[in-house]
């Protein structure tokens, strides 16, 4: 397929040069309509092309034309049978991803450091979630991905599942052996679906991990805007058709989105998508190398380590991203947060995330040797600022077993609740989500029974002020529960 072109953005194009008077929506009509600062501070062409759905654009709910057309050269560059732009992130892209597969009472095994995006739609779908513990680094105090034996014993427990779902690469760029567990899944003839949230470069290079595409899965959602090059919130879903339904995932993804789709979103993925065709190659060859440099002069800065091919030897790090720079910040006596709220204030660097023990920085396409140059010279000033004159903490990872699930997320989180002090909580049934972070694993799920461990673990955590996120009570002294019904006398 030619991929030089761009049919959607260049109908948009020829749109505007039409120039035709408009009486439909968007009401700021070009701009004119509109707040004069803002107007001019986003600039005239983005405005003149932030249209809807009318017939020379194509409606991504049921495309014929450009949007078509531009989604097929999507799937050919991401070597899917189909793909579906998403103008509602990645988010949106995995809800309807599930809800292609899952129905009320079926099961899907999935990994507890899932995206809460994959809990709403489990709760939509009304599914039983069937969890794997992610394998856990004692050294770094972050999660990595499952191994294949974690799936192997989940299938043979539920060979019934609906679906098996996959984090691949996580968060901090550690990948599992991702075409192993999907040629042991495919055993079952269970579909595999990928949050491939963050891997939107790893289908243009040799360098980087397997996509989830090559690796053979049914289903991945990708975060374009990541890591990509398109414009925040816009995301695709790559689908193969053995195991699934193209056509429900496209009714099942309408049934989702809005139907005012944006169209700057929707041109800035089919440029994205040409540009990586085209030049993605290079494109992760250079973001590849800036991180490989800078991870080498990370690690001889004093009291800073940022894996790389080091970490890699097990079923869980099977491989690695090199672009994301995890760097362990524990042995300048500081957590993570402290080096991000630093680099702010003194470089007006802004990191990916921190967690207690570590700083992600992302390096993409986007970056030069300028910005890489600002990162490292500001690390060397932490290291300086901070080493030998601290505490070093030690590294406590350790999280609570996996509470009994009593009753379906769905039903739990739509069942008749009440509110109990959260301390005397214990035996009852949440009604709500609780993570704590770090290490970002969700304590409690809807549906789940709390136990004593629960709440010692996320009140030892709030005692030492570390943010605790889910319940509706910020301040997590009491908890949404189901109403237990009172015996008969």
């Amino acid at each position: 397929m030619d991929h030089t072109r761009t049919p959607l953005f260049d109908a948009l194009l020829r749109h505007k040069e039409r120039n035709p008077v408009q009486f439909h929506i968007p009401g700021h009509k070009k701009g004119a309509g509109m707040d004069p600062e803002f107007r001019s501070f986003v600039g005239q062409n983005v405005l003149d092309i932030d249209l809807i759905n009318i017939a020379p654009l194509d409606d991504l709910h049921q495309p014929v034309s450009v949007i078509l057309e531009a989604q097929r050269l999507a799937a050919d560059a991401f070597g899917a049978d189909a793909t579906f732009f998403s103008v509602q992130g990645t988010s949106t892209a995995i809800m309807a991803m599930i809800l292609s597969v899952c129905g009320h009472g079926d099961k899907i095994i999935v990994p507890r450091n899932v995206h809460k995006s994959i809990l709403s739609a489990i709760i939509f779908a009304g599914a039983r979630p069937v969890f794997l513990s992610p394998a856990r680094d004692r050294n770094l105090g972050i999660d990595h991905g499952v191994t294949t034996q974690s799936v192997r014993r989940a299938l043979e427990r539920h060979p019934d599942a609906a679906a098996v779902l996959v984090i691949n690469p996580t968060y901090y760029g550690v990948c599992a052996n991702l075409k192993e567990i999907v040629d042991l899944v495919h055993e079952y003839d269970i579909p595999v679906l990928v949050d491939e949230a963050h891997g939107a470069l790893i289908h243009f290079s040799d360098e980087l991990p397997l996509s989830a595409m090559a690796a053979g899965a049914d289903m991945a959602a990708t975060s374009v805007h990541k890591l990509g090059g398109s414009m925040t919130q816009s995301s695709v879903l790559n689908v193969k058709g053995a195991l699934v339904n193209i056509q429900r995932v496209q009714t099942i993804l309408s049934l989702l989105t809005t139907t005012s789709t944006s169209y700057p979103l929707l041109a800035s993925l089919d440029a994205a998508r040409r540009h990586l065709a085209t030049n993605g190659r290079e494109l992760a060859a250079g973001a590849v190398a800036r991180a490989s440099q800078a991870r080498a002069e990370i690690n001889a800065i004093a009291g800073l380590y940022c894996f790389g091919e080091d970490i890699l030897g097990e079923e869980a790090t099977f491989d690695y991203d090199p672009t994301k720079l995890t760097i362990h910040v524990r042995h300048l006596g500081i957590t993570g947060y402290d080096a991000e709220n630093w680099l702010r204030d003194r470089y007006r660097i802004e990191v990916e995330l921190s967690d207690m023990y570590n700083i992600l920085c992302l390096v993409t396409p986007g970056d030069d040797d300028e910005s890489m140059g600002i990162l490292l010279a500001a690390l060397r000033e932490l290291s300086n600022t901070y080493m030998g004159k601290g505490e070093i903490k030690e590294l406590v990872v350790e999280i609570p077993q996996i509470p009994h699930l009593s009753l379906t997320p769905r039903d739990a989180f739509y069942g008749e609740t009440e509110i109990v002090p959260f301390r005397a909580s214990a035996g009852r049934i949440i009604a709500e989500f609780i993570y704590v972070y770090p290490p970002g694993i969700p304590i409690l799920l809807p549906g789940e029974v709390i136990s004593q461990d629960n709440i010692d673990y996320i009140v030892d955590h709030l005692e030492v002020g570390l943010p605790v996120k889910g319940p509706e009570d910020r301040n997590v002294e009491f908890v949404k529960v189901i109403v237990e019904e009172t015996a008969i006398s």
